[in-house]
């Protein structure tokens, strides 16, 4: 996998470090990702689920109710944000290799309360998969590398199809610690 630290250290920009990686590279990097969030979950149980986690940095700015925006998410909750946020990101990507001048967000989240068993996460990182790679299919030949936009006024890079294609896969990266850690609170509490 990708390691993200020399962008979330501000050593390079994530458009620097992905400006040779093609196509294939990220077909074989979501499946890489997929695959290990699967690995992670293998042997989670229904209960795992929904298992509220300790965890006092809690802070969800974008949260739907004030109740939530401090409340610390479960395995589902987590598995629905991150397979959004890739999707959005593959999606958005899909469009910016088409040419298509960037429009703002694209995404679409299952609701977390919705997922309660393991079955429910694993159909949900496949179905990511499944749409995420569909997404490259779209791309024509030669992709528009070409086209890009500033993701924010102050960010220092511009988007193209590629680094907002990984930008999803790095946004899986940075949650990978909170799902080890609510699957260990959840054992141990079960233990």
């Amino acid at each position: 996998m990708l390691d993200f630290t020399p962008v979330r250290e501000r050593k390079t920009s994530l458009r620097e470090m992905t400006q040779d990686l093609t196509r294939d590279d990220l077909i074989n990097l979501t499946n890489e990702m997929v695959d290990t969030i699967l690995e992670m979950i293998d042997d989670a149980s229904d209960a795992d689920v929904v298992f509220q986690p300790s965890d006092p940095r809690a802070n969800d700015p974008a949260a739907a109710t004030s109740e939530e925006v401090n409340m610390p998410w479960t395995l589902g909750h987590v598995i629905v944000h991150t397979t959004a946020s890739s999707e959005e990101s593959a999606f958005l990507a899909a469009e910016l290799a088409r040419g298509v001048e960037n429009h703002g967000r694209s995404r679409y989240e299952v609701h977390w309360t919705g997922v309660k068993t393991i079955e429910q996460c694993r159909q949900r990182l496949e179905e990511s998969r499944r749409m995420r790679l569909a997404s490259l299919d779209l791309w024509p030949d030669p992709p528009h590398l070409e086209n890009e936009y500033q993701p924010m006024k102050t960010a220092p890079f511009k988007h193209n199809a590629i680094s907002r294609f990984v930008s999803g896969l790095s946004h899986d990266d940075s949650h990978l610690d909170q799902i080890e850690d609510i699957l260990r609170q959840a054992k141990a509490a079960r233990n």
